[in-house]
């Protein structure tokens, strides 16, 4: 049976990755996940902890997100499948990067937002191989694909 490799990107102050997380362990799946820091504060400061400090926001933000590049790059190359959480309260410009690149990679990618949001992705959506609105949809999209 096949073991998948599912990168779980975007939105970071909700419990979903959990939820997805813990329906998976229930069913027992052949599922093991990565995905970017969700640490916000230590994926922000890795470049000046690691390099050193920046005067300018710009410089500490910009060594940061150079070494979380090379972390998602790295694992979504790995992934075989790409699961992206669109919040309603935070812009997550990541995500929408994950979801192009995994397209780009020709790596399958299923969104997951709630419906009032579905105006402003319908691009991205249009991309994805399913459109989610719950984490338990997600969960039962492995489900069948494990099955």
């Amino acid at each position: 049976m096949k073991r998948w490799k599912v990168y779980l990107a975007g939105e970071i102050h909700t419990d979903w990755r959990e939820r997805i997380r813990e329906g998976v362990a229930e069913r027992s799946l052949p599922v093991d996940f990565t995905g970017p820091v969700t640490d916000h504060a230590a994926s922000d400061a890795c470049g000046t902890d690691i390099l050193g400090a920046e005067e300018q926001d710009f410089w500490k933000d910009h060594k940061g997100a150079r070494i979380n590049e090379i972390r998602n790059r790295v694992l979504l190359g790995e992934a075989d499948l790409l699961v992206v959480r669109f919040g309603e309260k935070y812009r997550q410009w990541n995500a929408a990067f994950d979801a192009g690149r995994a397209a780009a990679l020709g790596k399958p990618y299923v969104t997951l937002h709630d419906p009032s949001l579905t105006h402003a992705l319908k691009e991205i959506d249009a991309g994805a191989q399913a459109v989610c609105s719950e984490p338990e949809q997600v969960v039962e999209i492995l489900a069948y694909l494990c099955g």
